[in-house]
C-alpha cells in the first residue's frame, strides 16, 4: 500500500493512470503532458529523481508532481470513496 493518496491522470493523448507512487510518478512523466518544458514538469521531474536517490522527501516530490499535473490540467478529480457515503449515512440522523 502507498502512502499517498492515488492521483488519476488524463495524458494529452487520452490514456489515464493512476499515480500513487514515487515510480508510478516518473512512469508518468514519460508518458504525454501538455509542456515537458514548463518549469512546474522539470521540477516535478527533478525532485521524484532526488527522491528516489534519497536525497528528497518523498511527500515533497509527490506534492511537486501533483502541482505539476493540475498546473496542465491533467488531474482528474478523485470520486469520494463508498465509505464516505456510509459515513455520511450513518451520521446524518445524529445532525438533525
Amino acid at each position: 500500500m502507498s502512502i499517498f493518496l492515488p492521483l488519476n491522470i488524463r495524458f494529452v493523448d487520452g490514456t489515464t493512470m493512476v499515480v500513487s507512487s514515487i515510480a508510478d510518478a516518473q512512469k508518468a512523466l514519460a508518458c504525454q503532458w501538455r509542456n515537458k518544458e514548463a518549469a512546474t514538469y522539470n521540477e516535478a521531474a527533478r525532485l521524484l529523481s532526488a527522491a528516489k536517490e534519497g536525497v528528497c522527501k518523498p511527500a515533497v516530490a509527490f506534492a511537486v508532481f501533483e502541482n505539476a499535473a493540475q498546473t496542465q490540467g491533467l488531474l482528474q478529480p478523485a470520486k469520494p470513496s463508498s465509505a464516505l457515503g456510509l459515513l455520511d449515512d450513518i451520521t446524518l440522523p445524529l445532525a438533525t
